[in-house]
């Protein structure tokens, strides 16, 4: 049979998601463990009773109010089925076949699939020792074919960020020809005051955009919405791309509910926080060299010990995301539920 796909896909690796299991405590995905925020099921239910139209392909709407809350200009925001969508909408914006792709490794599994997929290549720089970016290391890596540099702050799946200062240098390196992404997702979650805010600090750059999602502090995971915040002409650009009408009407409705539930939010990312910081110290205490966390979650550098305490962890009936040879990514739960998991590691450790 004559092949009918790219030969080149048969060495990208799945993207794999955080499993769910029937029964079992699920802290794989950082989801947030409260609920739909206050006021979202009733706009999904009324928004539901008009999915015979289609929804409003400008997102118009949202796109204000989300601008208006950030304080920067409408045509500066775009909205996509969440952030990953969108950062694969940039790459195809701006990369044609063989530009290059520069990120940390290991940094959100999907970078390299989407690299891929857009026919361009990928340049993996690892991290530090402390699981953070080394900049100065991405900086090298730039070159006269680098488009796009991903930059995921809060690092995901390793908690550690970046602060002012060393982006700040960064920044000043980068050349003006290459595009800076900033992946923001769990901004919500930095209580680090040196960790800056993309939109804030960079936003007058030409060459920095800002990725964030309603999927994780806002608690819309399951409905796909996020926004990109950049120059005008990179936002017009990349709006050609982004597949229409895939911000869909319930999921419009649905974050601007809440969007009007931002101090529940904020109440909500407080407990979560506060989950944080216990476990960590319980965490730091049993495991070695474990990274102060500004997202929800926390990454337990396991090498190659990774797998056998995720299946120890199945066991039990709590689910977490192993990354083989290199570490486990706890999602931060309720109270009850990080109890839980702090006794199958205690178990586990004191086992070894």
């Amino acid at each position: 049979m004559t092949r009918l796909t790219r030969a080149d896909l048969d060495a990208l690796p799945t993207y794999v998601p955080g499993r769910t299991v029937p029964g079992a405590i699920k802290l794989a995905s950082n989801e947030v463990p409260y609920g739909p925020l206050p006021g979202v099921v009733d706009a999904i239910a009324q928004a539901s009773q008009n999915t015979h139209r289609y929804p409003d392909m400008g997102v118009v709407a949202l796109r204000e109010a989300i601008a208006d809350r950030l304080g920067v200009d409408h045509d500066r925001v775009a909205t996509g089925c969440g952030s990953v969508a969108l950062t694969e909408h940039l790459t195809r914006t701006v990369c044609l076949p063989g530009d290059e792709v520069v990120h940390a490794w290991r940094s959100f599994e999907a970078y390299p699939i989407i690299t891929a997929t857009a026919a361009a290549t990928g340049v993996r720089v690892p991290n530090t020792p402390t699981h953070g970016h080394d900049l100065q290391a991405i900086a090298a890596a730039i070159g006269p074919r680098t488009r796009l540099v991903l930059i995921c702050n809060p690092n995901n799946p390793t908690g550690t960020a970046l602060c002012r200062a060393e982006l700040d240098g960064f920044l000043a390196a980068v050349p003006p020809s290459v595009l800076v992404v900033l992946d923001e997702a769990y901004r919500e979650f930095v209580t680090d005051a040196e960790v800056p805010d993309g939109i804030t600090d960079y936003g007058d750059r030409p060459n920095v955009a800002v990725l964030r999602t309603f999927s994780k502090a806002w608690g819309l995971a399951g409905l796909r919405v996020g926004y990109l915040v950049a120059h005008p002409e990179v936002t017009r650009a990349t709006s050609k791309v982004i597949t229409p009408f895939s911000t869909s009407a319930v999921a419009q409705s649905a974050a601007l509910a809440a969007l009007r539930a931002e101090t529940e939010m904020g109440r909500r990312v407080k407990l979560v926080i506060a989950e944080r910081e216990r476990v960590t110290a319980a965490v730091d205490r049993l495991v070695p060299g474990v990274p102060a966390s500004q997202a929800n979650f926390v990454w337990l550098p396991l090498g190659a010990r990774s797998a056998d305490f995720a299946a120890s962890c199945e066991r039990s009936g709590i689910i977490v995301r192993a990354f083989a040879g290199d570490g486990v990514r706890v999602t931060i739960g309720t109270p009850e539920e990080n109890d839980d998991f702090l006794r199958v590691l205690a178990g586990w450790t004191g086992s070894r």
